[in-house]
């Protein structure tokens, strides 16, 4: 358990299929805590990898293309001292995974910018602002200070 104002040491970011939102959260986190603070991201069902996901995170200098979605299953470590969902699937997933663990685990509603239509700059819109949100709760709930990154 992390408990306010610890800061978790193993993170671990699920959504659907870890195809957009988790991995990006993973992505993310790595980028602000390199070696802090160890993360993955899995999903409930495996997805396949998103182009606009690649184009975004390249926006901010995250290199995406070594990523693979992978399920829970799929993860050979356990010990994460916190969950983030980021989809009710894997809310539900992740609660169910640790009825019988020490882990906190919590809810981010997240937008799922699969679902935009309109023009290619339209739709990488709606994941940039997935990715900024992200970002933010990122920022906030992981205690994150520019100092942190030296």
């Amino acid at each position: 358990m992390t408990g306010p104002g610890l800061r978790p040491t193993a993170v671990l970011f699920a959504c659907g299929m870890n195809s957009v939102r988790s991995p990006m959260a993973e992505a993310l986190t790595q980028k602000l805590f390199p070696g802090q603070i160890y993360v993955r991201s899995a999903g409930v069902r495996e997805g396949k990898t998103d182009p606009f996901v690649d184009a975004v995170m390249s926006e901010m200098g995250i290199d995406m293309s070594r990523h693979q979605p992978k399920t829970f299953e799929d993860l050979d470590e356990s010990g994460f001292d916190l969950i983030v969902s980021l989809a009710p699937e894997a809310h539900h997933k992740a609660l169910e995974m640790t009825r019988t663990e020490a882990v906190d685990v919590e809810y981010w509603p997240t937008l799922d910018p699969t679902l935009a239509t309109g023009s290619r700059e339209q739709i990488l819109n709606e994941y940039r602002a997935v990715r900024d949100q992200l970002m933010m709760r990122i920022k906030k709930r992981l205690d994150w200070s520019p100092t942190a990154a030296d």
